[in-house]
């Protein structure tokens, strides 16, 4: 918006009359003018310069002190105006009157100034430099005007600040900034760009080395953030390394290492101490504190060999009455001395069911003992014994039972070991065997005095000043006293109080027994003990450590159980509880949901592995639930809503829950004797298996002409040469007898009509789901899938 100046304005702005405006613009040669004349920018300029030079002085200083001279001469130059003038003289009186009029004015201006200045002082004192003094010519163009204007604001009466002052000090800016830039240069904002930013960042950085701390693994988004550069440098780095990544693509330490460094910056690899690394305390092969420490060792055999008779004659107690079926039901640990040593056994069950649970006593022992029945020679489940031992890496002692029966042959047995890559030592070989009968304890001492031999060679030490570490025999829930674990201590000392993690169980120790059901408070190395105080059952064969802060041990235990849960996600991907409705309604996988309840968790595996060994590809035994304790109401709302049976394997059922069971239908089968419960089951599997598939022909027409039409695709305009084609069928393309698609018929039509078959003979057009290569010639070959069964 352009402002229009009057003289009558200038006048009014400086306080003196209008003809004193109209003489000055007369002086620098502008045309008459009245005081309602507009002035243009060019007369304001000369008026103004005009004023200028006529009231400059060198300094402000000089200004200040005319002010404080003014007043003494003033009243002489008051009297000498009085006297009569000439009239030759009157022009000069009234140059000198309006020089009067402004010094005035700016004397009154100067005195503001001073008492603002003051007033400015009181309230903020602040120290005062000498300086040079210099002399400011503002009619030079580049003087930095902002400065003085902002001096003239402060000593100005804001009443004679009018509208033109603003306007020439915005002109006077403009012009200026104008002057030093470019001609059709674009104005920069004031704010600071994102490249310039990144810019000035840049040149910080090579002022200065910047450390970062750089992963196993890391995105290039992420590398760019750490050396605060933006994604685009560092790719161009990697390309120039020979390196092709995206933003998100993942390198590793090597590569990151190279490219910070080739962008100035220091790496220091980052060390992340993982929860378990904190507070479990590691294994030390080399540990001088290490003491010699009892065997540990496993029975193993195939069902009634004898096992479980042996170590009852090795105890001399009798455990074999109480287990149903007379097969060992639980994993047992126990404890023996023999010549003042002493020796904990493991029992296995010898059952082929129970292969988890045997492989897991394998792998927490240092000896196994083989029991082979002198009449039976070696079994399938004796195979699989020898196949746990072997990839446990236990040395194996082989003891010959029921010596005593008539058509003993231990020579068999000998024979059958030397196909199984087990040599005795009578034939040359490194494997002890023993001839022993349970019945009779004939050899029983020299097998306990083979054992200490063995061990002896093996040299099994363990330092029992450590904390305590070693596996989880078996564990139950007791409802009387909860969640109960045995447990086999490897390396340390157990004490009562202890903090312990058991797979994802932690608790602390509250009360601790041994193997003859005395209260104990410390368990050291290789000594079976019974334990209270876990907040859960944990699995049988997981580990434990005894840890020192409680806290952290949850935090612990709260990750492996994330990690538990993603990795059965991961297995059962196809068929979970989340998507096993929408499987079976699909028809991808028919499966046989089963809820499982056992008395120890070691029998939940067991069942479920030999649930596990009976499915085929058409048919899955899904076990979509495993605890231990008696079958509760939660079981049976979870069987009903996942149309699933539940098997009770040597525990109770309920009362309640068996109502309800009654109520939704739901079956409840309780065995003692695995053997039943696999019979069962396949019975109940019977008829599940997937109907068969089959490919009828029903047709074949021959392509005579092919049409594109843009709103229907590629029309193929044929014969029917034989049969019939069907709309709801799939057709094979064959061109020079070779088949190029099987895709199924997306319409068919006769003339302009929808028609659900034509015969042979008739022409008809057809068009084929997700297909448009077709020819004049092809041979479409129509066939519908029939289902039947053997």
């Amino acid at each position: 918006m352009v402002i229009k100046v009057k003289v009558s304005d200038v006048a009014a702005g400086f306080g003196v009359q209008n003809k004193e405006v109209l003489d000055l613009l007369a002086q620098c040669g502008a045309a008459k003018k009245s005081p309602s004349t507009v002035l243009e920018e060019g007369e304001l300029n000369a008026l103004f310069d005009r004023i200028t030079k006529t009231h400059s002085v060198e300094n402000f200083d000089k200004f200040y002190a005319l002010r404080s001279n003014k007043p003494k001469s003033q009243a002489p130059q008051q009297k000498k105006e009085k006297k009569p003038q000439s009239a030759g003289n009157t022009e000069k009186d009234k140059k000198r009157q309006s020089q009067a009029a402004i010094l005035q004015m700016a004397e009154q201006a100067a005195k503001r100034a001073e008492e603002k200045a003051k007033k400015k002082a009181n309230q903020t004192p602040q120290a005062r430099t000498k300086g040079e003094t210099r002399h400011v010519d503002t009619r030079v163009n580049n003087v930095d005007l902002e400065k003085y204007n902002q001096k003239y604001e402060d000593i100005a009466p804001a009443s004679n600040m009018g509208d033109y002052q603003k306007k020439q000090k915005l002109n006077q800016k403009s012009k200026q900034y104008r002057k030093k830039r470019p001609q059709g240069m674009r104005a920069r904002s004031k704010r600071e760009t994102e490249a310039q930013r990144l810019a000035r960042i840049a040149e910080q950085r090579k002022k200065q080395q910047i450390t970062i701390k750089v992963p196993e693994e890391i995105t290039v988004g992420e590398l760019a953030s750490l050396l605060r550069m933006t994604a685009t440098e560092v790719i161009k780095k990697l390309m120039s390394l020979g390196v092709m990544a995206s933003v998100n693509e993942v390198i590793d330490y090597d590569t990151a290492e190279i490219v910070a460094t080739e962008l100035g910056a220091k790496v220091e690899k980052q060390v992340v101490v993982s929860i378990e690394e904190q507070i479990i305390e590691e294994d030390d092969e080399n540990d001088e504190n290490a003491v010699k420490r009892p065997p540990v060792v496993c029975v193993m055999g195939h069902v009634d060999h004898g096992k479980t008779s042996i170590l009852d004659a090795i105890r001399h107690t009798d455990v074999t009455s109480t287990e149903a079926g007379g097969i060992t039901q639980h994993i047992g640990a126990y404890q023996v001395e023999a010549n003042g040593e002493k020796i904990t056994f493991l029992d296995t069950p010898g059952h082929a069911a129970f292969t988890a649970m045997r492989a897991r006593g394998a792998m927490a022992t240092d000896i196994a003992v083989l029991v082979v029945a002198a009449d039976d020679g070696i079994m399938p489940q004796t195979i699989e014994a020898i196949n746990h031992a072997k990839a446990a890496g236990v040395e194996i002692i082989v003891a010959i039972n029921k010596m005593d029966k008539e058509g003993a042959n231990p020579d068999r047995v000998l024979q059958q070991l030397t196909e199984h890559e087990l040599v005795p030592e009578e034939w040359g070989g490194n494997v002890i065997c023993v001839p022993v009968s349970a019945k009779t304890k004939m050899g029983i001492d020299k097998l306990l005095e083979t054992i200490l031999l063995v061990a002896e060679m093996q040299e099994l030490k363990a330092n029992p000043d450590r904390s305590a570490k070693g596996t989880v025999i078996e564990a139950k829930l007791d409802k009387g006293r909860g969640p109960i674990a045995t447990l086999l201590v490897q390396n340390g000392t157990l004490h009562a109080g202890d903090v312990i993690v058991a797979g994802m169980a932690v608790g602390k120790v509250r009360a601790m027994t041994d193997y003859r059901g005395r209260k104990v408070n410390s368990a050291g190395p290789s000594v079976p003990v019974e334990i209270m105080g876990l907040d859960s059952a944990p699995m049988s064969g997981d580990g434990f450590n005894a840890v020192s802060d409680e806290r952290l041990a949850r935090q612990l235990v709260e990750q492996r159980k994330e990690a538990a849960k993603e990795e059965e996600f991961n297995a059962f991907h196809k068929v979970t509880l989340d998507t096993l409705f929408d499987t079976l309604q699909a028809g991808e996988l028919k499966a046989f949901n089963v809820v499982i309840k056992a008395d120890v968790q070691g029998s939940v595996e067991a069942v479920k592995q030999s649930l596990l060994k009976i499915e085929n590809d058409e048919v899955r035994v899904h076990v979509i639930h495993g605890a231990v304790g008696s079958v509760s109401e939660s079981d049976v709302m979870l069987a009903a809503a996942s149309n699933a049976i539940i098997v009770a394997f040597n525990t109770g059922v309920d009362p309640v829950a068996k109502e309800n069971a009654d109520r939704d239908g739901v079956e409840i089968r309780s065995y003692n004797i695995i053997y039943d419960a696999i019979e069962e089951i396949e019975a109940a599997m019977r008829g599940m298996r997937a109907p068969k598939y089959r490919d009828v022909d029903t047709g074949t027409a021959e392509v005579r002409e092919v049409y594109k039409i843009s709103s229907a695709g590629t029309i193929a305009g044929s014969l029917v040469t034989s049969g019939n084609i069907r709309r709801e069928g799939k057709v094979r393309l064959v061109r020079d007898g070779k088949q190029l698609a099987d895709v199924p018929l997306k319409g068919l039509k006769r003339f302009k009509d929808d028609v659900k078959d034509v015969s042979s003979g008739y022409e008809c057009g057809i068009s084929l789901e997700g297909w448009d290569d077709i020819q004049p010639g092809d041979v479409l070959e129509c066939y519908v899938v029939e289902e039947y069964r053997d």
